[in-house]
């Protein structure tokens, strides 16, 4: 048995883990909370934006856009989206099968210190990396996007592809792959951009349509050409955030096991401190008695 300055040294150890636990665990919720209310504040501009495109939809060629144009894929653009940080649990672990999983030529642009490490690590064919705020400011999304619309232009890259954590709940973070780029059509576009069936198929553009003309200035095919990249950055946006709300989701869970496990392990640490005390206590009464017995 391990003797009581050990088994002290040990439950103080413990204790300033706990400790540190539960403060990663209230720190990863307060930002979970935040990142979860920047997603869902940004809802109504994409639902405007998305009755637009709608709109747009019947009114112009989409082979007349780069973006809605199909051609052979000989090397796919990924955006893989990692924490800069560790004690998230298996979530950057869960990213990287899916990474493994691909045998096609493909160029990654990275978000995040792990993923960084991990396609270096690996020889992967890296373009840039980058690193976003936990704030997630929409400028620093939008360098990352446009050069990946950049590069899908100029034909280095033939698709533009998010490998993410999407955050379902609290518990549930689902690695996915969200094709962004090329787009089969605009309605297509829709459908990735993960705008709910109501929103697409509601009668309203379509009854407004039938009582009043709509004009677009200077035409419609530009307005199209605008509107196609900033919804892109805005898509990629989003999926960010939900990435981020993954990774505070993640760590607040794994921290909290943590802390869960520190409490075990702190109740057994403290139940054998005092059989060891008791023990010692016991030996010391057995020894004065048998003094006291062999002096009588």
């Amino acid at each position: 048995m391990a003797s009581t300055r050990d088994i002290r040294r040990r439950i103080k150890s413990v204790k300033n883990t706990r400790q540190i636990t539960k403060a990663m665990e209230l720190v990863a919720a307060s930002k979970m909370k935040k990142a979860q209310q920047m997603a869902l504040a940004g809802r109504p501009y994409t639902e405007v934006m998305t009755s637009m495109l709608g709109v747009l939809a019947g009114r112009v060629e989409e082979s007349q856009h780069p973006f809605l144009v199909q051609r052979p894929v000989r090397t796919r653009g990924i955006l893989l989206i990692t924490t800069d940080k560790g004690l998230a649990g298996p979530l950057n672990a869960n990213l990287f099968k899916l990474v493994t999983d691909i045998t096609t030529p493909a160029k990654f642009y990275v978000v995040g210190r792990k993923g960084s490490q991990f396609i270096a690590r690996t020889r992967r064919e890296m373009v840039a990396d980058f690193s976003v705020q936990d704030r997630v400011p929409f400028n620093e999304v939008k360098v990352i996007t446009e050069l990946m619309m950049k590069h899908y232009l100029e034909g280095v890259i033939d698709t533009v592809e998010v490998i993410y954590p999407r955050f379902k709940n609290t518990l549930v973070q689902e690695p996915s792959v969200r094709p962004v780029l090329p787009l089969a059509s605009v309605h297509d576009f829709l459908t990735h951009a993960g705008v709910p069936t109501a929103a697409k198929t509601s009668p309203t553009p379509a009854s407004a349509e039938e009582t009043r003309e709509i004009l677009f200035e200077p035409s419609a095919t530009e307005v199209l050409e605008a509107l196609l990249p900033f919804y892109v950055n805005r898509h990629v946006y989003q999926l960010v955030l939900s990435a981020k709300a993954s990774e505070h989701s993640a760590r607040m869970v794994a921290m909290k096991t943590a802390k869960d496990n520190a409490t075990k392990l702190l109740d057994d640490l403290t139940l054998e401190y005092n059989k060891a005390r008791q023990a010692g206590i016991t030996q010391e009464i057995l020894e004065i008695a048998a003094a006291q017995f062999a002096a009588s």
